[in-house]
């Protein structure tokens, strides 16, 4: 038994470190971010107030409704049911029941435009959370790319130094034949050196390009991270989008010139909203109420001339013998308020012309975004080509020096001068390309 539990217990751990090890792909990755984002959660529980205050607004439509129970008790010099005064001693007891509703007829359109007010801050809070999730999924596209670059740059210096370790083992064959001095190792040897320490350092750098990735994902452990390149990253797969055409769809989809657009709006009904207090308001009123009442009030009876108590109808009776209602009509019209209605009127239009700047800032600043990730893309795309053409006559280069070093007719300075050009011109290629992936998925992103 002990024997199964364990083979049981070890497939579950082997299991579950390959689920770990599993590669990320870049929607995983997006998906964890927006689901662990602090600030995702913050914007989402604004988003849920506004929401709260858009039903509340629509809800002040309705009529309210109120009930009421009383029950009074008075001792001493006090009004009887008739309405006269009883005695010094006299105790009284009462019970009221009432209900009551009113609703709002007119009041200058303030309900209705406070709905509209509430309804497009409700879409600005939304926009805003549209808009976090913009960044965070830019944000997280360009640690992605970062990865996947620094994991080209790792295998390009592994290649090089894995050339030079083939190198001194042809030369190490060579000394042990006697064709070639021992002495003559040691540049090879310090070159291997000087490539391990690019190696490391490549290394380094792809550990902490993933380590910023997993802190923005808010992972507990990066050394099991690992990611797996997108399909669609081929230059075939890519479309460089104008800056125009982008500008033009950005315009009525990009979630902060809505959120802008919206708080204009909201702006513009609450200038609505503080002119209605110019108006009068006409509200419907109705009540029901019912009651009971006794006291220990004395009456003499004019035959026996003795002294008897008041008797009252029963609990059940006077509840339903004094049951009363009523409606009415309640108009008020503002006269004088120390000019508060237009001074709030003022705010508010300030408020409009306040968010109409903001408008303006959001559509310059989505122009200057899109316009700079446009001409960064044809850069990168200039530098990728470039890069592409360098890379054939290097490595032709390369191969010419290295054949003229086998033969004796160059010196080991000028191999690994080629060599080393050709790795530049590798990662120069390789930075250019992810470049242009990231503005082009930016350029996608923007639109």
């Amino acid at each position: 038994m002990k024997t199964k539990i364990y083979i049981i217990f070890s497939a579950l751990l082997v299991t579950s470190l390959l689920s770990a090890q599993k590669p990320w792909t870049l929607q995983q990755c997006v998906d964890t971010a927006l689901a662990n984002n602090r600030n995702v959660k913050q914007q989402a529980l604004t988003k849920k107030t506004k929401v709260i205050a858009y039903d509340q607004a629509r809800n002040n439509l309705l009529p309210n409704l109120n009930a009421g129970v009383s029950q009074d008790f008075k001792f001493g010099r006090i009004v009887g049911d008739n309405n006269t005064y009883l005695s010094g001693t006299a105790a009284s007891q009462s019970t009221g029941f009432n209900i009551s509703g009113e609703v709002t007829l007119y009041n200058g359109f303030k309900l209705k435009n406070s709905i509209e007010a509430r309804k497009a801050d409700m879409n600005a809070s939304d926009a805003d959370l549209q808009k976090i999730k913009s960044d965070i999924t830019t944000s997280v596209a360009a640690g992605f790319l970062q990865i996947l670059l620094n994991k080209e740059l790792l295998q390009i210096a592994t290649d090089q130094l894995e050339l030079t370790k083939n190198k001194i083992e042809q030369r190490k064959g060579l000394v042990a034949a006697g064709k070639m001095a021992e002495g003559e190792m040691y540049d090879i040897l310090a070159q291997e050196s000087k490539e391990e320490l690019t190696k490391l350092q490549a290394k380094n750098t792809l550990n902490l390009s993933m380590l910023d990735l997993a802190q923005f994902l808010e992972l507990d452990h990066f050394e099991t991270l690992d990611i797996v390149a997108p399909d669609n990253l081929s230059e075939a797969d890519l479309r460089l989008l104008s800056a125009e055409e982008v500008y033009t769809s950005a315009l009525t989809h990009r979630p902060e010139i809505i959120g802008a657009e919206s708080r204009l709006k909201s702006s513009e009904y609450n200038v609505l909203i503080s002119k209605a207090d110019y108006y009068p308001s006409l509200s419907l009123s109705t009540g029901l109420g019912t009651g009971y009442y006794r006291d220990n009030s004395m009456y003499v009876d004019p035959i026996t001339h003795i002294s008897q108590s008041v008797v009252y109808d029963s609990f059940g009776k006077q509840i339903s013998d004094k049951i009363n209602a009523g409606i009415g009509l309640r108009l008020s019209i503002p006269i004088f308020n120390k000019f508060a209605i237009r001074s709030n009127v003022r705010s508010a239009q300030l408020g409009v012309e306040s968010n109409k700047i903001s408008v303006i800032n959001a559509k310059l600043e989505l122009k200057k975004t899109i316009q700079q990730a446009y001409y960064n893309a044809l850069s990168a795309k200039s530098r990728w080509d470039a890069a592409l053409k360098s890379e054939t006559a290097s490595r032709e280069a390369y191969r010419f020096t290295n054949q003229k070093f086998e033969a004796g007719r160059a010196t080991l300075y000028e191999l690994y001068q080629a060599k080393s050009n050709l790795t530049q011109v590798l990662s120069e290629q390789a930075q250019a390309k992810y470049e242009y992936f990231f503005r082009i998925k930016l350029l996608e992103l923007l639109k």
